[in-house]
This record gives structure tokens, sequence and C-alpha cells, in this order.
């Protein structure tokens, strides 16, 4: 009876608990998904939003809080690039591509990236020179 009573009692917390926590980005630990994850997730969502000073600004702001995955590194410099090559700056968006190909020099763009007509070219350039 006692260990019935105890384990409702367990539920009843657990899901009282469960309705007091937002989104899991929210409260990812540092330690597991490194200090600009946040900054990541929204320099992505405004550079999907065609905010490109925005997510510049989030970008670069990940990169020097620290991203502790190599992916996560190397996605912050590609949308770099992108943004760089959309806004007219080429030479910054090969910096970005070179970034990309110093953490990972098999690094490919997806097909659908690597047939854009701005960036495109500048990758296969950069990668060419590798």
């Amino acid at each position: 009876m006692l260990r019935s009573r105890l384990w409702v009692q367990a539920v009843a917390v657990t899901l009282l608990c469960t309705g007091c926590v937002g989104p899991f980005e929210d409260y990812r630990p540092t330690w597991i998904f490194g200090d600009g994850s946040p900054e990541l997730s929204a320099g992505i969502k405004s550079y999907d939003q065609g905010k490109y000073a925005e997510a510049r600004k989030n970008l670069t702001s990940a990169l020097d809080e620290g991203l502790t995955f190599k992916s996560d590194r190397i996605k912050a410099h590609k949308y770099l690039a992108f943004i760089y090559c959309v806004t007219g700056k080429e030479r910054q968006c090969r910096d970005e591509f070179r970034k990309v190909l110093e953490i990972d020099p098999n690094f490919e763009l997806q097909p659908a990236e690597a047939g854009h007509p701005l960036w495109g070219p500048v990758f296969r350039s950069v990668k060419k020179k590798q």
C-alpha cells in the first residue's frame, strides 16, 4: 500500500514538473552543445527569413561563444559564406569556405547548395585550390 502511494506521488510530481519546462533548446546544457548553440539556431533562422545582417551577427556570435561540435562550426561558416556571397562580398565568402575546408577538407555542399549560381562556383574554386 505504501509502495503504491509513493509511486502515485512520484508520477504526480513528474507530471506537474513536465509542464514547467519550455522547449528543450532553452535548457540544453552548454557542456553538451557549446555556448554558441542558441546563437547558431537564431542565425540560421534569421538567414532563412532573409535577415542577413542579423544572421551574420548571430552566426559570428555563435563562433565567438564556442561551438562544441565540428558540424556546428562548419554550419556557421557555411551560412556566413552564403550570406557574404548573396550580399556581393566574394572575398569574405571565399574566406568562410576556406574555414569550412580547414575544419573538414572533405566537406561538400549538398547538391541543391552546390548548384547555387552565387556560391556554388565560389565553393568549387576554393575547394579546387585546397
